[in-house]
């Protein structure tokens, strides 16, 4: 069995759903030619973002996911007591909960083995976050 690890700083982005999927492979995609079979773990180290698999097609998507999880846990002070470092210091906590810190992704002939509408989306709950650290594992042989 073979391990590799990386670990990636994400640039900053706004509030929302972006596909990182690209990033991913452009530092990790000539190792993956190693691996026949195995699993690659993308682990987040925030807890006010999470991480999802999801369409990499249409964007509205990603839209609509930032507009039903503002609908679903909404940014009004008055709900929460943890709010020192703003409007989305909780609700970021609560939506990188429901979504979760980590992902994991069948690797099959050198390749993630993703469904063909499927990307990797960094979900930015925060209103004006910095860069994002992932570790990227991956095992198998």
């Amino acid at each position: 069995m073979h391990i590799k690890q990386y670990e990636i700083i994400l640039r900053s982005r706004p509030r929302g759903f972006h596909l990182i999927t690209r990033e991913i492979l452009d530092v990790i995609g000539d190792d993956l030619s190693g691996f026949t079979r195995g699993l690659c773990h993308v682990f987040i180290q925030h807890t006010s973002a999470g991480l999802a698999i999801n369409e990499n097609a249409d964007p509205d998507v990603r839209l609509d996911f930032e507009t039903h999880f503002n609908r679903m846990v909404p940014e009004d002070t008055s709900l929460y007591r943890h709010t020192l470092e703003g409007t989305d210091d909780m609700t970021s906590h609560i939506k990188s909960s429901i979504l979760g810190h980590e992902l994991t992704i069948p690797v099959t002939r050198g390749r993630l083995n993703l469904g063909t509408w499927q990307g990797i989306y960094l979900c930015e709950h925060r209103n004006a976050a910095g860069g994002r650290r992932l570790v990227v594992t991956i095992t198998g042989n």
